[in-house]
């Protein structure tokens, strides 16, 4: 158990180190559309036999889930899917004129807002138009994301007879009050069913998305929620914390913080969440991850080849991710971009033949070395700090508290994550954060590390 005077010095707003820099510390001024094109064009160069990342977002959903951080749009009407396939395909189309080939796929994800909002029969056109234009390396994963009430099976097989072979599941918790209060229903029956028939298609690889420190839920929900999922033995478990920024997302405001478990009391739910998961047979890994030994993504783990980008911990690391679709965020290595964030914007420069980005970040040389570190801290547990006289004194200043907490040790130019420190990655990664130590947020942006 952490001790009480740690989870409260340190349950502070981090970011989630997805990227470095982090996207509201991205430098604007220094970027534009020709230099995120030319960065793309040159990490496909140097990667291209180990092929891409393809992200496709896709944002509707028929309800709102309150406790949701993602874009999303919300609707009933199934009209929208056609245009928005479209506009996917088109953007992709563009992406290929600018490589000048039909790009090598190594991993493709679909992600929302609910792919499975969208038909069987339209996905299928949507994947088949992609595939139409792209090479599948041998060995590709292919992944998307489901809600169990609205999953049929005809989804399951369309996709996987198109390469599919990793379904991940959105459950969050099967507590009736805190789905109730999150708007998020499905049963455990509906999840079962949906998991039984994924196998039985050959699904090799089921993920369950679960989440701890949301809305009334107790140590009780917790321990009932994991026992039906042990039950049930996914694959692998992403149990994330739950990220309350209401001032980014009003659907969240249909409950207040005294609805949520305090500090400690989220920091137990976890914990217990954890040490059933352990005591199952599933293996802790990264942050917030667990797999079974059997799982490609412990493999990856225990290997050091771990991966881990937009998209979350990933086995498959790939130099350039490219996200198609509202609000996706792509990545070069030496650049970001990311999409309008309106599904008219996004539709709108589609159809008039331009690329819809929002904005961007050209990475500097600081910021190359500094995403290495975080990278290695957040997948591995440890990081080169090369010569550690030259670090930012801020970094030298915050690494010698964390230090003094035993949350990582330093041996001669060497960081290393301690078991006290795993729980705490967030606040590690921000003494590299460069950006985030010289200038403050004036305001809250991110959600707390615990």
């Amino acid at each position: 158990m952490i001790r009480s005077n740690l989870i409260e010095k340190y349950n502070v707003a981090a970011p989630r180190y997805t990227s470095y820099p982090t996207v509201p510390y991205w430098d604007t001024d220094n970027w534009n559309e020709a230099i995120w094109l030319n960065s793309v064009k040159l990490s496909y160069a140097e990667s291209e036999k180990s092929g891409i990342s393809l992200y496709i977002h896709l944002p509707f959903c028929e309800n709102l889930c309150t406790y949701c951080g993602c874009n999303t749009r919300i609707t009933k009407n199934h009209g929208v899917e056609l245009p928005y396939m479209e506009a996917v395909l088109k953007e992709w189309g563009m992406y290929a004129r600018q490589l000048n080939c039909k790009p090598r796929i190594r991993e493709l994800h679909l992600g929302g807002g609910t792919p499975t909002f969208f038909s069987a029969e339209n996905l299928n056109i949507l994947i088949k138009g992609i595939l139409q234009n792209a090479v599948v390396i041998e060995g590709a994963e292919f992944s998307f994301e489901a809600h169990p009430a609205n999953t049929t099976k005809k989804h399951l097989q369309t996709l996987f007879d198109l390469g599919f072979r990793r379904l991940s599941l959105g459950i969050q918790d099967f507590d009736p009050l805190v789905q109730e209060i999150i708007n998020r229903k499905q049963s455990v029956e509906q999840v079962e069913s949906v998991t039984r028939d994924a196998r039985e298609i050959g699904y090799t690889s089921i993920n369950y998305d679960l989440i701890y420190g949301l809305p009334l839920q107790k140590l009780a929900s917790i321990k009932n929620t994991i026992a039906q999922v042990v039950r049930l033995k996914p694959d692998r478990i992403a149990f994330y914390s739950y990220a309350h920024v209401p001032w980014i997302k009003p659907g969240q405001r249909k409950f207040t913080e005294l609805d949520l478990p305090a500090d400690c009391e989220k920091r137990a739910l976890y914990e217990t969440g954890r040490d059933l998961l352990m005591q199952a047979g599933f293996a802790d890994i990264g942050m917030d991850h667990f797999a079974l030994k059997t799982d490609s993504l412990y493999h990856a783990a225990e290997s050091n080849t771990i991966h881990r980008n937009f998209m979350g911990y990933t086995d498959q690391a790939t130099q350039l991710l490219i996200g198609l679709g509202v609000s996706s965020i792509s990545d070069s290595l030496y650049a970001f971009a990311q999409n309008s964030k309106t599904v008219e914007q996004y539709l709108q420069y589609i159809s008039d033949g331009e690329f819809s980005f929002l904005k961007g970040h050209k990475l500097t040389a600081t910021d190359l070395k500094i995403r290495k570190q975080i990278l290695d801290i957040m997948c591995r547990g440890y990081a080169d700090l090369g010569e550690i006289e030259t670090l930012n004194p801020l970094t030298k200043n915050q690494l010698k508290a964390l230090e003094a907490d035993g949350l990582i040790e330093l041996q001669l130019n060497l960081l290393k994550v301690t078991n006290a420190g795993k729980a705490f990655l967030r606040n590690i990664c921000m003494a590299f954060d460069q950006r985030l130590l010289e200038k403050a947020p004036e305001s809250q942006i991110f959600s707390t590390a615990v």
